[in-house]
């Protein structure tokens, strides 16, 4: 199945979730260069407060944040900008957020063939959103997620 046929397979509200993903992940990308991590970050999280969301049965939330997740995906993959871990991770943070779902940014490193390397996933209620499941068997991550100044858990 073509891309076109797949784009128009999505609904309304899916289409809406891809096109603020192609336009947020090369956004996050030049924020990221000019303001850093944490202020970016903060800036994310005060234009998505944490806001009571209805309560909804948290593997409904897990299927609704993989879902999500797929669309920020494809965004990275197939739009103009091919985003790293660290910009596909804060985006779907972000969108999660605004969608009334706390996702936890979340970081990891390892050592491999002598070489340091960092990698950037999204957690709800420690199940994996935007990574395989294995990811923190892979990465050590650090022992809390990753917050925006001033929030805290």
């Amino acid at each position: 199945m073509s891309r076109w046929a797949r784009l128009w397979q999505l609904t309304w509200a899916e289409r809406g979730l891809l096109a603020q993903a192609l336009l947020l992940l090369p956004l996050t990308a030049v924020a990221l260069r000019l303001m850093g991590f944490q202020r970016w970050q903060a800036v994310l999280g005060r234009l998505a407060p944490i806001r009571s969301a209805p309560e909804t049965n948290h593997v409904t939330r897990i299927v609704e944040g993989r879902a999500t997740a797929r669309l920020v995906d494809a965004a990275a993959r197939h739009g103009p900008y091919r985003a790293t871990c660290l910009p596909r991770s804060l985006a779907l943070w972000w969108l999660l957020r605004r969608r009334g779902i706390e996702g936890d940014l979340r970081i990891g490193v390892r050592k491999e063939a002598g070489q340091f390397q960092a990698h950037a996933w999204v957690e709800y209620r420690g199940a994996v959103l935007n990574d395989r499941v294995n990811v923190s068997e892979r990465y050590a991550a650090f022992d809390r997620a990753i917050l925006p100044i001033g929030e805290s858990i």
